[in-house]
């Protein structure tokens, strides 16, 4: 099966065929999406790091009591768990940004960590250790054995949705209830 289109500013959702993986109930952000292969974001596993612990790590010490320091970082993927990316609306100008639409923003450089310290970063950002990649047409080859469904780029859905209803959410957007998903694939 080859995609027609490409999965960039979407979301991928784990199906049961991929229950005690890694991947078991996540949700992607699709970061890239080409013919050279993808890259997504788990936006839905906590990792059991704070910003404030990772603020820390880096020497920046900001306000304990924001509630920016409380947020939860993620673990973005099982590949290169210490390289940090930054999702957040707006795209803005960092250093390091990566506008993946014009107002959404994926930012690799520390001058965002200096914002957050500040309360000056946007509300809108999720911080992600770590990416999921696929070689070219691995992606496709597993949305076609019924590992992963594709939903559209919903804002709310990664920075308002608790983390922990993420995955039932992002599967509701479809009308899907996760009672009813099989781990069976099936092809007509």
């Amino acid at each position: 099966m080859k995609l027609t289109h490409s999965l960039q500013h979407q979301f991928l959702i784990a199906m049961p065929s991929l229950n005690n993986t890694w991947f078991e109930k996540t949700v992607i952000y699709m970061v890239d999406d080409n013919e050279k292969g993808s890259t997504g974001l788990v936006i839905n596993k906590p990792h059991n790091l704070s910003i404030l612990k990772l603020l820390e790590h880096f020497h920046i010490f900001g306000n304990q009591a924001s509630p920016l320091m409380k947020r939860t970082v993620m673990m973005g993927g099982p590949i290169e768990t210490e390289r940090g990316f930054i999702l957040h609306q707006p795209a803005g100008k960092w250093q390091n940004t990566i506008n993946i639409t014009p107002h959404l923003g994926l930012t690799v450089s520390e001058d965002f960590l200096e914002a957050i310290k500040l309360d000056s970063a946007p509300k809108d950002f999720l911080v992600c250790l770590g990416s999921a990649t696929w070689n070219k047409g691995q992606l496709a080859n597993e949305i076609k054995n019924n590992s992963w469904i594709t939903a559209p780029f919903n804002a709310s859905l990664m920075f308002e949705t608790p983390i922990e209803k993420r995955w039932k959410v992002a599967l509701g957007m479809l009308g899907i209830s996760p009672e009813f998903l099989s781990a069976e694939v099936g092809h007509a």
